[in-house]
């Protein structure tokens, strides 16, 4: 295991570094601000080749190592979280289990979209009762001849105002439980759909969060995601890439705190000198550096792990519970080294505190990755 990237890859993290400092950085606070949908960063960045840079060749993508597309996932949080989010999200819960479950016709029919930035998917599985325990959803797909009748309420679906296709998963038969699940890729027009609310958050505020409610939803069984039953593990399969995804985002987060810290220290004067003189200063730089260095590790073992064809799913949640943790814990910190600065609205560390609460939540929360781990060691 060498985790030494390879020329191409350093490439392609300068030329993300550079895009992030032309395209993203300049526009992240009036993201958040307005709670906008940053569509045209995904267009760019969809023409670089980093929206679909790790789907194979044959489907419009780049080829390349799972880790590259993480790695893509990382710097773009260092300028905007909304932006790294939903790049991971393309990926994770909407890419991988089209790439992974679908049928040849569904994977022309959406992979280069993706692969391009052109096609925006949504992930529909929370419900209003059914978060953590993705068993207790009510959603039903009744069969009725050749098509599928969908009927339920899904809530806090990203992407869900502007998505060409939905990842929908919904009981085909409750009596035999998580084996009765099953998903359905529903193209946006579909009579039936309705995006009934949005959603004002706390971070990651450009991520536009919806109920959707799907009423008498017919879909043809051509719509089917692997086979029927098999959408429980189609959407822990999601989940598990997904959350490889979120810790690489907290990754980006903390090493924003990091370059924020250092470089407000360096030009703040107290008592005659740079507070980066100061050992209180020195020892919350330390710590930050320390913990990027350990969250980058985790996450992309977890990544080399999915590469290599490995179990990655218990690596996966421990990188997402260090990672986010991680990035919580400094940007408090990095708040505090900026003072009355830093808590005001519009600088980047108040930004960053508000968005790294998601990392906690999105994907399993951290009391989940903790029931997981758990479950692992005590085995």
């Amino acid at each position: 295991m060498d985790f030494k990237l390879t020329e191409e890859q350093e490439l392609i993290k300068s030329n993300i570094r550079e895009f992030v400092l032309q395209h993203v950085e300049p526009v992240a606070a009036e993201i958040d601000a307005s709670c906008r949908q940053p569509v045209e960063i995904f267009e760019k960045l969809g023409e670089l080749g980093m929206m679909g840079i790790s789907y194979p060749v044959e489907y419009g993508g780049g080829g390349e190592k799972f880790v590259t597309t993480m790695m893509v996932t990382e710097e773009l949080a260092r300028g905007c979280a909304t932006t790294s989010f939903l790049h991971s999200y393309s990926y994770g819960l909407v890419g991988h289990p089209i790439l992974t479950f679908g049928n040849e016709e569904q994977k022309k029919q959406y992979m280069p979209g993706l692969a391009q930035g052109k096609i925006v998917g949504a992930f529909a599985l929370t419900e209003p009762g059914a978060g953590t325990d993705v068993s207790s959803a009510t959603t039903t797909a009744v069969k009725n001849g050749d098509e599928y009748i969908i009927n339920g309420t899904k809530t806090f679906i990203t992407n869900a105002i502007i998505a060409d296709v939905f990842v929908v998963f919904a009981y085909t038969d409750r009596s035999a439980g998580s084996k009765g699940m099953t998903a359905f890729l529903i193209p946006k027009g579909t009579p039936g759909i309705t995006v009934s609310k949005t959603f004002n958050k706390l971070g990651v505020r450009g991520s536009q969060t919806s109920e959707v409610v799907f009423k008498d939803c017919a879909v043809p069984a051509s719509c089917v995601l692997g086979q029927e039953g098999q959408g429980f593990r189609i959407a822990m399969s999601a989940l598990d890439v997904g959350r490889i995804g979120i810790a690489a985002m907290a990754t980006g987060i903390t090493q924003a705190c990091l370059d924020e810290s250092v470089r407000y220290s360096k030009l703040r004067v107290q008592f005659n000198k740079p507070i980066a003189k100061q050992q209180a200063i020195q020892w919350f730089i330390a710590n930050m550096s320390t913990d990027v260095d350990a969250s980058r590790f985790l996450y992309m073992y977890a990544a080399w792990l999915k590469d290599e064809g490995k179990p990655f799913s218990l690596a996966a949640s421990k990188a997402k519970l260090f990672c986010s943790e991680c990035a919580a814990r400094h940007t408090t910190k990095a708040v505090q080294i900026q003072g009355g600065y830093g808590f005001m609205t519009g600088a980047k560390v108040e930004r960053l505190y508000r968005d790294v609460k998601l990392t906690e939540i999105g994907e399993g929360t951290s009391e989940a990755q903790r029931m997981i781990i758990a479950g692992a060691a005590l085995r």
